[in-house]
């Protein structure tokens, strides 16, 4: 009874608070605090979710070998997915992976609103499962996490679905940013992965917020890069060929990638049973841990490793450390990892883990630009390629090609290492891996779960606004009504008093039979001696289709273009309801499109 009573006086503070803001702060200026607000829970967030994956991780592995191989990657996987299992299953008790692509859906469908358990639900999975060495990454869940943040404070203050959307991207930009300690990375991901639009509404926003996140994540770890990376061999202008080849190499890397994650998540989509994914995608990720510990967590020890040339610690832990001084044998090895990565990471998430692909595209590419540079090198070494520098690029290249985000990609692999001074040849990769890819698949990771289920409406604006028109809003009703056994002279005196050429016809239940247009009985409402011999049922006509009130305005937009019809009849059932016309669509599509990006 208590605890109702303080609730109820908490909710009646609260809404004062709302209604005085609303009088007081116009919601564009208050967009602005909540945004810096946003901002710095997103980071403190994202330290929160960094802090507990290397607590755990580190209590893990204090007692892995490095000379030898490690049992235990066989079953710490297995002990991180049956408890975030659980943990999913009985306390949050909803789908929360696939982080990224959850926040598209709820921009797409759902106005902007994500629940609050979404605020931390993913960061306490996703650390479980990293922590114990889900091969997954911890970008997904705090953009998710990020996102539910804004989300839930902007509807706490009942904003406008704009304002949400903006709050939602402000939430995701925090969290890349407090994560990697890139301010501009996190705003152009919100740019180019959520598509949020850059206006003069939107960009300050997102920058405070971007800035906010990156300013917490330096206060609590310092100025470092996240990459300890120092460029001691230069980028020279006679080496952009071999740029360029490595830019069309991490392309089709993304795509191997990209299309092996889809196949292996339609696989353990099949699979009914939640312990029988939990089993087969444990073991196959305990395996590949085995044989392949840098597939352990994010592998961003392995990634750092490759940047300062450490090449030979690639194989420690494993059953294959007496071979760390055989060229080839690790160029086999790094080239193992490359096509196995994407296999740990799909049976990671569909074993039940929670966790992102951010990470494992970085990690790929890393993997996957040392290859091409090392390999390079053992046949040409007379040409001099970098290795360091080619795995610098080729994460840039890989997570360019894997999101289709190719100016994020590029930002974010010179802030998270220092590599500015190799900012003509991110670009060259990063373009060049994006066109690669595009030629072969159109849809991002994140957005190729949604279209293939036709709900993919952020990157398509027209369907985006569409998606927010109702039919019941658009319907018109002033049409005059007439029934089948009218005579004509009943039709006349009907059509003398309305401002409609159209009317439909329905019987004495108010069921939809058809329509009597004005052009076809012109020849005839003039002649006297037809007004008691015709009647309705003999001159009306049958629409060229029928909407449902529950059709969503892309289908009937379909409709209209089929039919080249410029009003149709909307019924709920058999019952007619009123008339949805082109230009009322075209007039409200207007209104909502200046709604949504006036500045």
């Amino acid at each position: 009874m208590a605890y109702k009573e303080h609730h109820n006086a908490f909710t009646r503070a609260w809404f004062k608070i709302v209604l005085w803001r609303e009088k007081h702060i116009k919601e564009r200026n208050f967009l602005v605090i909540l945004a810096l607000v946003v901002g710095i829970v997103g980071g403190l967030a994202a330290q929160l979710l960094k802090f507990l994956i290397h607590a755990i991780s580190s209590v893990v592995t204090t007692n892995l070998a490095v000379t030898s191989a490690n049992w235990l990657y066989l079953a710490c996987p297995m002990a991180g997915i049956i408890l975030s299992v659980l943990f999913v299953k009985y306390v949050v008790k909803d789908n929360i992976s696939h982080g990224v692509t959850r926040v598209l859906y709820a921009i797409s469908k759902r106005k902007s609103r994500l629940k609050p358990r979404n605020m931390w639900a993913s960061l306490i999975a996703s650390s479980v499962t990293i922590g114990f060495g889900g091969s997954v990454g911890a970008e997904g869940p705090i953009v998710f996490t990020g996102s539910a943040i804004g989300s839930n404070l902007g509807q706490a203050f009942r904003l406008s679905p704009k304002i949400l959307m903006i709050l939602v991207g402000c939430g995701a930009a925090a969290g890349i940013a407090g994560i990697f300690r890139a301010p501009i990375a996190g705003m152009l991901f919100t740019l180019e992965v959520l598509m949020i639009d850059l206006t003069g509404t939107t960009i300050m926003p997102l920058l405070l917020s971007s800035i906010a996140g990156a300013t917490v994540a330096y206060v609590m770890e310092g100025y470092d890069a996240e990459f300890f990376f120092v460029q001691s061999e230069p980028f020279l202008t006679r080496k952009i060929p071999y740029t360029i080849l490595l830019g069309i190499f991490t392309g089709f890397v993304s795509l191997y990638f990209t299309v092996i994650m889809n196949r292996m998540e339609a696989l353990f989509r099949k699979i009914g049973k939640t312990w029988l994914k939990v089993v087969i995608g444990g073991s196959l990720l305990a395996l590949l841990i085995f044989l392949f510990p840098p597939l352990f967590g994010e592998g961003y020890g392995a990634i750092n490793n490759l940047l300062n040339g450490d090449t030979a610690s690639i194989v420690d832990g494993t059953l294959f450390y007496p071979d760390r001084d055989d060229i080839w044998f690790i160029a086999l090895f790094i080239g193992c990892i490359v096509l196995t990565k994407a296999f740990a990471t799909s049976a990671t998430n569909g074993a039940g883990g929670v966790g992102g692909t951010f990470a494992p595209s970085l990690f790929v590419g890393a993997m996957a630009g040392f290859l091409f540079a090392y390999c390079f090198n053992q046949f040409w070494p007379e040409i001099g390629v970098s290795n360091k520098n080619f795995a610098l690029l080729g994460m840039a290249g890989v997570m360019s090609g894997v999101m289709h985000a190719p100016l994020m990609a590029i930002f974010l692999t010179a802030e998270m290492t220092g590599g500015y001074d190799l900012f003509l040849p991110l670009l060259i990769v990063s373009t060049l891996a994006y066109m690669t890819v595009r030629m072969f698949q159109p849809y991002s990771i994140y957005t190729m779960r949604l279209a293939r289920k036709g709900e993919l409406f952020t990157h398509e604006k027209d369907k985006a606004v569409l998606s927010l028109l109702k039919v019941d809003n658009v319907i018109e009703r002033d049409f005059k009504c007439v029934t089948p056994d009218m005579n004509l002279k009943e039709v006349v005196d009907i059509i003398a008093t309305s401002k409609r050429n159209l009317f439909p016809v329905v019987d004495n239940e108010g069921n939809f039979k058809g329509i009597v247009l004005l052009d076809d009985i012109r020849n005839i409402m003039f002649r006297p001696d037809l007004y008691k011999k015709m009647h309705v049922s003999r001159f009306m006509s049958t629409p060229p289709a029928r909407i449902d009130i529950s059709a969503p305005m892309e289908q009937v937009m379909k409709l209209f273009d089929d039919t080249h019809a410029w009003n149709l009849p909307v019924v709920e059932g058999d019952r007619y309801v009123g008339f949805v016309s082109k230009s009322k669509i075209f007039s409200s599509y207007r209104a909502l499109l200046r709604h949504y990006t006036d500045d």
